[in-house]
């Protein structure tokens, strides 16, 4: 491997770490994997992810801050939704593997 090629792997290395770091907080997966679901307002996101409103609050603004969602407000409610094609793609493997049902890892 030479130094150009080298570099560019430190880049991408750099990126994954950061997005495994965002997604290392409970709370976040918890928001990831229900969004993966679909698009969520904040009631609906603290309904069934069973996070407080603070936290949730707390979380939704380091995710949009990450930039691993996106939000829109219609009328007086704000919608969030996965909008990074790399995260939808990781969080789409991890609920196969952990949330959905007969996943890999249904223990049930």
């Amino acid at each position: 491997m030479n130094q150009t090629e080298l570099e560019a792997l430190r880049q991408v290395a750099g990126r994954a770490s950061s997005l495994l770091g965002s997604l290392a907080n409970p709370d976040r997966l918890m928001i990831l994997c229900t969004l993966v679901q679909g698009e969520c307002n904040v009631g609906e996101l603290a309904q069934r992810s069973g996070i407080s409103q603070p936290t949730l609050s707390q979380q939704l603004t380091v995710l949009r801050r990450e930039e691993l969602i996106a939000s829109r407000k219609e009328g007086k409610y704000v919608y969030y939704r996965l909008e990074n094609p790399a995260v939808l793609a990781v969080m789409q493997t991890l609920y196969g593997i952990f949330c959905a049902p007969g996943g890999i890892d249904d223990r049930n």
